[in-house]
Formats: structure tokens, sequence, C-alpha cells
């Protein structure tokens, strides 16, 4: 019998233990010290809302699946049929190959053929490590078709703090403005956090808080990352999120609407564009016809428990 999420790769390392899955290459749990980090399944569900899946060749959502790219017309299937969006991707729930594995890292590739909708061939080549500074996962596209390619990039790791609701965790979250959404959620426009209840650059308790926003001009440390960090403030738990200078949008979601485990735990969703880039082309990477030059993307980013 083959688990819901297909094979399982356990790794470890500097007191931190990590599984990824055949499935989306996903981040099935990440613990410290035997202290859950994120937000994950038991092996023998399936993962749901998007839980510690990669997002690829988009994250978020494109309106009613269509988009202009080099005069083409495209439309691809709508994987979020309630709001007509095309979501998240297009290889959240394909079979990964395993390329690589150790004691501490593991690196699974998957080759996205032309389709329909998208008709370019990338391979895509993630890569999850542990060390004392906590996980840090690299997604590489390389772009195989003779012409330009639209790309962006995302991940979706709920965090979490063992136990209660966000309501209580301190959430500090160094970005100025926030992407204002339509009905679709898809981008209408940004407005500055400042004087809002959405201003979370110096650290304060989540409350009844509903969050569903994309947010971007980030603070960066002199590396080039930004940080996003949740803590208890009855104790000394926190865990952070962190991403390289190639991640300009974060999505952060404190799950109101789920199913089950509603604010149980926040996602935050490093990005490389905002929600709609293929249309907007805001954030939109380009990469270049296969054999020339920019025509690979590698992006960055990682969770460490504080």
């Amino acid at each position: 019998m083959v688990a819901p999420s297909g094979e399982q790769y356990e790794i470890r390392g500097g007191g931190y233990r990590a599984v990824v899955t055949e499935s989306g290459a996903s981040l099935r749990l990440l613990e410290y010290d035997g202290r859950p980090l994120v937000l994950g399944w038991h092996e023998d569900e399936q993962t749901s809302s998007g839980r510690g899946q990669l997002l690829a060749p988009w994250p978020n959502r494109i309106r009613d699946g269509r988009y202009t790219f080099d005069g083409r017309q495209l439309q691809l299937p709508l994987s979020e049929p309630k709001l007509s969006n095309a979501s998240h991707g297009l290889v959240r729930w394909t079979s990964w190959n395993l390329e690589e594995r150790t004691e501490h890292s593991v690196s699974l590739v998957y080759r996205l053929m032309s389709q329909p909708g998208y008709p370019w061939t990338l391979d895509l080549h993630a890569l999850y490590d542990l060390s004392a500074d906590g996980l840090t996962v690299t997604v590489t596209a390389t772009n195989l078709s003779d012409s330009r390619a639209p790309y962006a990039l995302g991940a979706h790791p709920y965090l979490t703090l063992g136990d209660g609701l966000v309501d209580g965790w301190e959430l500090t979250l160094p970005a100025e403005t926030r992407v204002v959404v339509d009905e679709q959620l898809i981008p209408t426009g940004t407005e500055d956090v400042r004087d809002t209840d959405l201003d979370f650059r110096i650290g304060r308790p989540i409350r009844a808080i509903s969050l569903d926003t994309a947010f971007t001009d980030l603070t960066r440390d002199a590396d080039g990352r930004v940080e996003v960090t949740l803590r208890d403030p009855r104790g000394q738990r926190g865990v952070a999120m962190w991403m390289d200078a190639r991640h300009s949008w974060v999505q952060v979601f404190t799950g109101d609407a789920l199913p089950s485990g509603a604010r149980e735990s926040l996602a935050v969703e490093p990005m490389t564009a905002p929600p709609d880039a293929f249309n907007s082309g805001h954030g939109l990477v380009v990469l270049a016809p296969a054999g020339t030059a920019l025509d690979e993307h590698s992006a960055s980013w990682g969770i460490r428990a504080l």
C-alpha cells in the first residue's frame, strides 16, 4: 500500500527533524527537539488547504485561469472553481522523483511537461536541508523550451507554536504595504499598513484579526533576507520564517475558513510574485529560452525555532 502522499523522506540535523513527501515535494513534518514548527498531517492522510506544498509555476491565483503571454491567449484549468481561479500552480499533487538523500538533506526533481494553458516544459529541483540554523528550502526551475516562459514560485507552510489559537500569538511582519483584493481574491491595488490593524512591523498579538492577505515592501537585513516571526508571549517558544531576496511578497493566512483547525496555525507563504502576476506582470519571472542566459531561476526560504 502507498501512503496518500507517496514515499516519505525523513531527514534530521541540528536538533531538527523533517519529513518531505513524494507528492508535491511537500513538507509534511518539521519539528525541533520534538516540538512541532509547522502544522503537518499524518502519513495515512491526504494533505489539505495547501499544507506544506510547493507552488509553481505560480503561487496564489490567476483570475479565471486566463492570461496572455507573448501574444498568446492561454486558458488554465480552474482548480479553484468556487472563485473561478487557477490556484497554486501545477505541481502540488504530482509525483516528484528522489534525486539524492543524506541524513540531513533530500532533493527531489520533477519535469513539468508542456500542457494546455502552460505550453512550456520546466525542470524543477527542490532541496530540503537541515542544520543547526533550521530548515533551508531551495527550489530551482530551468526552462527546457525554445521560447520564453512565465514563472513564479511560492510555498504554503502553516507555522504553529504547538497549541492554542493564533489569537494569542505575537506576529512580527516587517511589511509596509498590503495587497487589496476583490471578491475573487484578485488584487485591485495596494495600501500602506501604517495606522491600520494590519501593521505588524512591531510585534503584537494577532487577536481576532482575520488575515488572508499578501504583503510587500518588506524590510530586509544586510543579506537581503526577510524574517517573519511568531512568538508565544506566555513563554519562550517561537518560530521564524525567512525568505531570500528573490521573494518580494508574503501571504499570511489565519485559516478562518478552513473546514477544520481554523485559526490553529498561521500560513506564512513566501512568494516571488503577488496573486495574478501572469496578468499584471508584477514580480513575474520570465525564464529565457533553454540554453541561454537567464533560463534558470533559484530561490530559498527557511524555518527555524526561536
